[in-house]
């Protein structure tokens, strides 16, 4: 019977040790359940924040317009400058600047103003702040074929004024020089006016030897019957890799070819650039922030990728 009694008193204390056990379980479990609920809370955290964007956003929209030679810079720019809201609106070397002048842009890519250029954006009350954003060369050439390989500047500019007029003058064939030129206000022609003519009076183009566009010198010269006893003009970028053909050759202009590194070192007798090109008192500081940007390390890796000549 005493055994009976005891067994009867120890039931309780069973119930007690179970409950406890129970107890300690689920103590456990939770707080198991609760470090890998905060583990996972701090991952999802991590990676929110892992989503954020790197740098600033200037969220503006900034239009630019460009030369055709400078289009495929700024495409670049816009699709490597990923911080900037881009947008291209994209006509011409003349219309550009018009477009800028009449602020229906806020950045232009490309060669520098002509005088008329000039002349509209002081009529409009406007000023231009014109900033070199790669280097360039203006260069001549021929068809494959021709002869002469080397072309004295000063020779180049009596070809355009009309006293050389035979190639057998520079050391060719007897043949007349077919110097072909551009429109004014392009920028090929303000370039050569103001790079190679500086203030010389070109001699006034026959009807065949005025071509409108840039593509259109470079075929006729590539073509072997308009383009053997021919001269034409642009930027290396243009003719080298933008609308190349095999059937050009570049002249050396007083020795030098040009090519990346002597257009680079300025050893090529004639450097000069692309631009951007803002109007004063545009202090907006996205606009600050992408010119600063453009002549960054950066900006300047992106143009050397491209294909263009970044600055020295």
């Amino acid at each position: 019977m005493e055994n009976n009694e005891q067994n009867v008193e120890q039931k309780p204390e069973q119930k007690k040790g179970s409950l406890l056990t129970v107890v300690i379980i689920a103590l456990v479990v939770l707080a198991i359940g609760g470090g890998v609920f905060l583990a996972m809370n701090n991952g999802k955290e991590k990676k929110k924040e892992d989503k954020k964007p790197s740098g600033n956003k200037y969220e503006q929209v900034l239009k630019i317009d460009a030369s055709l030679a400078t289009q495929p810079l700024t495409d670049a720019y816009i699709a490597g400058l990923k911080n900037f809201n881009l947008v291209a609106d994209y006509s011409n070397t003349d219309p550009a600047y018009t477009k800028l002048i009449n602020k229906e842009v806020d950045l232009i890519v490309v060669t520098e103003p002509s005088e008329d250029e000039l002349k509209r954006a002081k009529d409009a009350g406007v000023e231009l702040v014109v900033t070199p954003v790669v280097n360039e060369g203006f260069v001549f050439y021929t068809h494959k074929d021709n002869q002469v390989d080397d072309i004295k500047l000063s020779d180049i500019q009596k070809i355009y004024t009309g006293e050389i007029t035979n190639w057998k003058e520079l050391g060719g064939r007897d043949a007349k020089i077919v110097a072909y030129q551009r429109p004014a206000n392009s920028g090929s022609q303000t370039g050569i006016l103001s790079l190679v003519m500086k203030g010389k009076k070109m001699k006034e183009p026959t009807k065949e030897e005025f071509i409108e566009t840039m593509a259109g010198i470079i075929d006729v010269v590539a073509d072997y019957k308009t383009g053997v006893d021919a001269i034409g003009y642009s930027y290396y970028y243009y003719a080298t890799t933008m609308y190349n053909n095999d059937n050009l050759k570049m002249f050396a202009i007083d020795g030098v070819k040009p090519n990346h590194d002597t257009i680079q070192d300025s050893s090529y007798p004639l450097i000069t650039a692309y631009y951007i090109v803002t109007l004063k008192g545009d202090d907006r500081e996205e606009l600050k922030a992408l010119k600063d940007t453009l002549l960054s390390k950066d900006g300047q890796k992106i143009a050397r990728e491209a294909g263009y000549v970044e600055l020295n």
